[in-house]
C-alpha cells in the first residue's frame, strides 16, 4: 500500500511494477483510476501490473475496443478515450453504467480528453517521461 499523494521517478519496468503492485493494495470495488501521460509513457503497462495483483494476466490496450473487461480476483474495466471523437460515443457504450458499478475497478487511459464525464471521486495516475529510460509517476486521490 502506498501513501498518497505519491511521487517517484522509476528507472525500469521492474520499478514501475513495484509501484503498481503497491498501488493495487489501495484499490477496492468501485474505484476509478484515471491515467494520464504521453503516448508510450507506460499507462497500459501500469494497468497490466496492477491487474497482475488481481490475477489477471492478459491485459491489452483497449485503444480500438474502447473498453476491455478482465476478471480475476476482481473485475476490472479498462477504458481508453484516445480515439473517442464525440462524448456521445461514450454514452452509446454505456459509460454511466460502468462508472456506477460498485464491484469493479475502472481504469481510464487518456481520461483528460473527456474530463466532463468523470466523477469527482477518483484516483489519478500521471506517468511522464523524464528521459528515455526514466518515468515520473504521480498518484493522487480526489474526493
Amino acid at each position: 500500500m502506498i501513501t498518497l499523494p505519491f511521487d517517484t521517478v522509476v528507472e525500469s519496468e521492474i520499478e514501475t511494477e513495484k509501484v503498481a503492485r503497491s498501488f493495487a493494495e489501495n484499490l477496492s470495488g468501485g474505484d476509478l483510476i484515471l491515467l494520464t501521460g504521453n503516448l508510450g509513457s507506460g499507462k497500459t503497462f501500469f494497468v497490466k501490473c496492477v491487474c497482475a495483483s488481481f490475477q489477471v494476466n492478459k491485459v491489452t490496450s483497449p485503444s480500438f475496443a474502447i473498453v476491455n473487461e478482465y476478471v480475476g480476483t476482481k473485475t476490472v474495466y479498462h477504458f481508453d478515450f484516445y480515439r473517442i471523437k464525440n462524448i456521445s460515443e461514450l454514452y452509446d457504450i454505456g459509460i454511466d453504467d460502468y462508472l456506477k458499478n460498485e464491484e469493479a475497478i475502472i481504469f481510464v487511459e487518456w481520461a483528460d480528453l473527456w474530463r466532463e464525464i468523470i466523477p469527482h471521486h477518483h484516483y489519478e495516475v500521471a506517468i511522464n517521461f523524464v528521459d528515455e529510460n526514466k518515468r515520473e509517476i504521480k498518484i493522487s486521490r480526489h474526493e
